[in-house]
């Protein structure tokens, strides 16, 4: 009897297949929690025209709501350049606790976002959660040199916490669709 396993070892999934199932699983559940006004979405969605952005209603935002996007987009343009960039040296440290600044801003500020549910948190506030809880482990590895578990996080964070929400931020309706299409 052999002791080699007929079973075909499974090759893991790499990070592209991981990303668009993590993207269809939200298409998939945002489109199940728009539920019936999913059709008036849909008809604003094919309406939409690029244009400038709306600064009237840059005026009209909140504080908390412009600190978050600022620091978002901040974080999201420094974070796909520490993706890019080799890792290890001292830009990468360096950038790194920026954007580890720029995330916990960013979340932070959401703690004071309410206009979604009538001035109390949403669902979208489990995301914040995730972040505050993540950034810190994330960070703990990094110091304890626990690289593979770093970058898992640190990945996740920014690719599922800004991936994501980006998407979740230009659905039809939202602040930043009608800043740049309504």
């Amino acid at each position: 009897m052999s002791s080699i396993s007929q079973t075909p070892t499974r090759k893991p999934l790499g990070f592209g297949a991981w990303f668009a199932l993590s993207m269809t699983a939200t298409v998939l559940v945002v489109g199940a929690a728009m539920g019936p006004a999913g059709p008036a979405i849909l008809r604003m969605a094919g309406q939409a025209q690029l244009h400038a952005p709306d600064l009237a209603l840059w005026d009209r935002l909140s504080l908390p709501i412009k600190i978050h996007l600022l620091t978002a987009l901040a974080a999201l343009v420094l974070g796909a350049v520490l993706m890019a960039v080799r890792k290890g040296r001292t830009f990468h440290r360096v950038a790194g606790w920026v954007w580890v600044s720029l995330v916990g801003v960013t979340a932070g500020a959401t703690l004071f976002i309410t206009s979604l549910n009538n001035g109390t948190w949403s669902l979208l506030h489990l995301l914040t959660a995730w972040v505050l809880l993540g950034l810190p482990i994330a960070v703990i590895a990094a110091k304890r040199h626990v690289v593979a578990r770093h970058r898992r996080h640190m990945m996740g964070l920014f690719y599922g916490g800004f991936a994501i929400n980006v998407f979740i931020a230009f659905l039809p309706g939202r602040t930043l669709w009608m800043m740049f299409f309504g």
